[in-house]
């Protein structure tokens, strides 16, 4: 049963990870940085799929160039390239693969606590609640792309890769 959860589990937050890449791909540049804040809200996403799959989240520190700007309630120092933030959700991916090929029935129910301690969740709850987060703000981001450029991209239904887990 592990492996049937494993995989689904990462059937469905790849997609939603893929879902995120390609709203990112399909943004114009005139639409990326103007007050809609286009690669705020992909940024955004991104720092959170990558806290939330730290383990230990009291050591979470994002790779650089990025900062805690989303813990301090303030927007980055500078506007985050596509090509900046594809790098981040490339290493997210494989941060999620990592984080769902290492739980076992033990890891499972060890838990998630922030900081503050407001957020309590086993590991697998922990995972759900961060799918739900990266497609919510995919989502947000193609109807932005609805609206501005009256496009947006497919949804995808699995993930397209396939790691073994």
């Amino acid at each position: 049963m592990l492996i049937t959860v494993k995989e689904s589990s990462w059937n469905q937050l790849g997609a939603s990870i893929d879902m995120l890449e390609n709203a990112i791909r399909c943004c114009p540049d005139e639409v990326w940085d103007t007050e809609r804040k286009f690669w705020y809200h992909a940024f955004h996403t991104l720092f959170f799929l990558d806290y939330y799959l730290t383990t230990s989240p009291k050591t979470f520190a994002p790779p650089p160039p990025f900062t805690f700007s989303e813990f301090e309630d303030t927007l980055p120092e500078r506007v985050y390239s596509p090509d900046e933030l594809l790098g981040y959700l490339h290493y997210c991916r494989e941060k999620a693969q990592t984080f769902i090929s290492q739980l076992t029935s033990e890891t499972a129910e060890s838990r998630w606590i922030n900081q503050s301690e407001t957020m309590n969740y086993s590991m697998v709850e922990i995972l759900l609640y961060n799918m739900r987060h990266v497609q919510h703000h995919a989502a947000q981001l193609n109807q932005l792309l609805r609206q501005e450029i009256d496009q947006a991209p497919d949804w995808v239904f699995q993930a397209t890769q396939k790691p073994s887990f």
